[in-house]
């Protein structure tokens, strides 16, 4: 058993061991806080973010895993929420995701291109997405599955050769 004279010799030289830790956490502590955006109210799945959702929150710089989070405001405005965001927790990446034009099961305009030459199809949509993506469609017509790339107004472009 320690007696009462080893407790206060061990306590001093951690006392003793934390003060000379202290100068070098100074550096570290006087760093700015990191501002991120979080939610200011409860946004739920299939909710389009907007600007006035969010606000500003301090955060310690040397937080770790920052890089899994949203970091600007602008990377979270105009994209839909996959999962409840609570209020003043950190936003995901993997928690939102761009904003669906085309739905899984929806008819779309088919449009395919061959040179000069351009044909009108219509056909279901077996997947959804976004302006860019590269989905899989059913033609109406024929039941042939095709590819094709979303279009900013909603249609499919096929690029033939």
């Amino acid at each position: 058993m320690l007696g009462v004279r080893a407790i206060s010799i061990a306590l001093r030289r951690i006392v003793v061991a934390a003060v000379g830790v202290l100068p070098m956490c100074g550096a570290a502590a006087a760093a700015d806080p990191v501002r991120l955006p979080v939610p200011a109210t409860t946004i739920y799945p299939g909710e389009a973010i907007k600007d006035e959702m969010l606000i500003d929150r301090a955060f310690a710089p040397n937080l770790s895993g920052l890089a899994a989070f949203v970091n600007e405001r602008t990377a979270a405005v105009g994209r839909i929420a996959r999962r409840t965001l609570l209020p003043g927790y950190l936003i995901p990446i993997n928690a939102i995701e761009e904003q669906k034009i085309v739905t899984r099961g929806s008819v779309v305009k088919v449009t395919i291109e061959d040179g000069g030459l351009s044909i009108v199809t219509y056909g279901t949509s077996l997947q959804s997405g976004g302006e860019g993506a590269t989905i899989p469609l059913r033609n109406l017509d024929t039941g042939v599955t095709i590819r094709g790339v979303v279009q900013p107004d909603g249609s499919v472009r096929i690029q033939n050769g």
